[in-house]
Parts: C-alpha cells; structure tokens; sequence
C-alpha cells in the first residue's frame, strides 16, 4: 500500500516568504519555517517563486539553493518558468522537483522536454481546472508524475481523465475532510495553509489519520512499554544526543504516559520528576525537540534519542546540558567529517581575517586562476603516485589534493554540506 503524503507550502516574494501568491504579506523567516517543515514530519515542501522580473527570480532561485543546504525531504520548486534553462536552474538550486504551472501555454511542451531530460518523476503540475488535463489526457501519463490540484472539488473529474495521483490543496484544518480525501486511490496527499498553521501538530495529525486505516510516514514502536526495564520510580532514562553532530545535549525521565506521547507526537516528551507531571520539551519555551530516532540499550534500561534541537537543549541558555568540565586530555581529531568542517573552518577563518605569512592568505590574494592551477598539479601528483606501490606517498598527495579543492569550496562560496547534500541525491 502506497503511503500518503503532507505537503507543506512556501511562496518566494523577493528571497522571503509571504502568505500567498495574491497577498504578499510576510510570513515569518523562511529559514525558521523550513527548518520547522523538515522536522515536523512534513513530507514534501513545494516552493513557489513569486517573482516578477528576471533579477527576482535569480534572488528566489538563490534562496531556495540556501534552503536546499539544510533540508533533507523532498522539495519541488516553480513559478516563473518560461524556458527549459528556468527547469535546470531549480534543479541546480537542490529541487528534487518542478512544478509546472498548466495554465502557462507552454507548460506542456516544457514537461515533454524535461522529462525526456531529467524521468518524468521528478516532473509534476499545478492545475487549478481540468483543461490542461482534458487537453492533454492521452500523453500525461507520458510527461508527468504527479498533479497539484490547487481545487478540491475537481478531484472527481480528474479521475474520470487520468490516473496521474494528486496532491490535494485544501485550506482549512478539517480531519473529516482529510480523511475523505485521502481515501481516494488517486490522491497521494494533502496541502494548505493548515500545515503552516499547526506544523508542530503534523506527526500527530499523522497519527489520527492511522487510525482511519490511512497508510502514512510516521512512527510505529518496534518495542512496547513494557518491552523496558524500568527504574525504582518506573521510568527509563533517556540520553538525548543531536541527530547531525551526535552531541549529547541532556538527560531526562520517561514514563509509560511520556513515551507514548513522544511516539505518536513525534516530539520529545518527557516526565518531570520535580514537578511530577508530563511536559513536552519546548512547550513553553519554544525549544523544542524533533524525534529523529529512539533506540533502547542491550539491557532495555536506557534510552537513546537523537533529535533535531530548536534552540537550547539546557534550561540555562547552553546548547547542551553538559558543559562543565572535569577533566579532560587532548587528542588528534580523526572523525572523518569533523576533520573536514574544522579544516574548512580554518580556510575560511582565514579568507575572512587574513593572516601574515598564511599559505592560504596567499592563494586566495593571488585569486581563482591560481587557485585551478594548484589543483591541476595536485591532480597531476596523484596521478604519478598512484604508481607508486607504496601508498604513503598517494596518502600525502591526496591530503595536499583535498586541502587546495577546499581553499577553491570557500572561494566559491560551497560548503561541504553542499557536497554531501548532491552526493546523497544521486
């Protein structure tokens, strides 16, 4: 059974986020907001790019390709597409997809194009009636994976036309409503201004919709309550780390009332032994944490949670709880990607505050061209290591390689997030 979908919605007005294409009112930090889509439960954000002129659309292209470097769920982009290089510039932007506008002339000939180009799966269509279906009925299936329908009451001539799925617009948080749409074969999902409205409410509203027999992403406990060993006061401590850094951030205390409401919530909950009462981290403070995976210890005593952390994790402002030192000895960092963001750091700390005498100073003074031609010589080294049957002498080489790629990374402005963001997509 194919899973369905929440979609949530971004519209691009200058590089910021409004709330719709027809009032241009800000709508909080688009950065904060996506943040918030890709946490919550979100399954998919369409951004949609406003803009009036060509400098606009560069400006909106530029902040989706921001927004791209830290989200990790599905994101498709359009508006303001009128050639073929508009479709490669979403793509390049990190768009899994674009979204053609059907009631643009030639949104079709468009799609044909791309999806020749690039698989129809990552082609998809808005359509606000069913003419540009009607019109083009014989070859969708050809050209297209999936529709945006932008009005709910054409879903029962759009499956009378094709048997393209649809992702519903539908305005107002209804659940009755919800569930009658989603039971239809033919839709995949749903999305509105109720998932901006209640994002922090999305994994929930998931759960409900389990309970009609709705097949959605969320989760599903592989162990029960009672699957834990429990302490004196029949709770099991949780260690909470960050999912991307792996730091630990705290150290709290779960009953059975905590854990379930962590599950089907999808954010951390947990049980106040001073105040002797449940409380969902970041209620009241705002800093809330997104559950992003639970794993029970050898002796299913222990919890461990890694999270996505808005905010502080420590009541005192700290990022962590854990922040007075006892003792500590000094070590060679080999944490392959710490090594790389903490000599990234450097070059950059030193394109920003040049230092006398710095290496680095000087390839960046001496500009791009300097720069290529290292790497070519470095590339070239390998090349004659690899020869080599000793691989020290490669070791080296590929070492003085990656730190020259990183100085001409940080002379372009690209980030290894950015690398490991194109690399995952493939």
């Amino acid at each position: 059974m194919e899973y369905k979908n929440i979609a949530a919605t971004i519209y691009l007005k200058d590089g910021r986020a409004v709330k719709g294409p027809n009032d241009f009112t800000p709508d909080g930090d688009v950065f904060e907001t996506a943040k918030i889509f890709n946490d919550c439960g979100v399954d998919k954000i369409f951004i949609f790019d406003l803009s009036d002129d060509d400098d606009e659309h560069e400006l909106n292209l530029q902040t989706i390709k921001n927004l791209n470097r830290n989200l990790e769920i599905k994101v498709c982009a359009g508006g303001n597409i009128r050639r073929f290089e508009d479709i490669k510039k979403i793509f390049y932007a990190g768009c899994l997809q674009v979204i053609l506008n059907g009631s643009k002339p030639n949104s079709f000939e468009l799609a044909k194009e791309a999806s020749k180009r690039f698989g129809k799966d990552r082609i998809l269509v808005s359509v606000k009636n069913v003419n540009f279906i009607f019109k083009n009925s014989e070859a969708m299936e050809e050209h297209f994976h999936e529709m945006l329908a932008l009005d709910k009451k054409m879903l029962d001539a759009l499956e009378n036309i094709t048997a393209i799925p649809s992702i519903v617009a539908v305005e107002d948080y209804n659940l009755e409503e919800f569930v009658d749409i989603l039971k239809r074969d033919s839709v995949r999902g749903i999305t509105g201004r109720f998932v901006t409205e209640s994002a922090q409410e999305i994994m929930l509203l998931k759960t409900r919709l389990s309970e009609y027999g709705i097949h959605m992403v969320n989760f599903a406990s592989s162990l029960q309550w009672r699957d834990l060993k429990k302490n004196s006061d029949g709770m099991v401590p949780v260690i909470v780390q960050d999912y991307r850094t792996d730091e630990v951030l705290m150290l709290a205390y779960m009953n059975e009332e905590a854990f379930l409401c962590t599950i089907s919530s999808g954010q951390m909950t947990y049980f106040s032994r001073s105040r002797q009462e449940i409380w969902r981290k970041g209620e009241t403070s705002g800093h809330i944490q997104y559950v992003k995976s639970l794993t029970a210890d050898c002796d299913f005593d222990t919890i461990l949670a890694k999270v996505s952390q808005i905010g502080a994790a420590c009541h005192t402002g700290n990022a962590s709880c854990f922040f007075h030192s006892i003792v500590k000895k000094e070590y060679l960092e080999k944490n392959p990607l710490k090594v790389f963001e903490e000599v990234y750091g450097i070059i950059m700390n030193r394109k920003q505050f040049p230092k006398e005498g710095s290496y680095t100073n000087y390839l960046f003074e001496k500009g791009l061209d300097k720069i290529l031609k290292k790497i070519g010589e470095e590339n070239t080294e390998i090349i004659i290591a690899a020869k080599n049957p000793d691989p020290e002498e490669m070791k080296y080489e590929i070492s003085d390689y990656i730190y020259h790629l990183m100085v001409l990374m940080a002379e372009r402005g690209i980030t290894w997030e950015d690398i490991t963001q194109e690399l995952s997509q493939r």
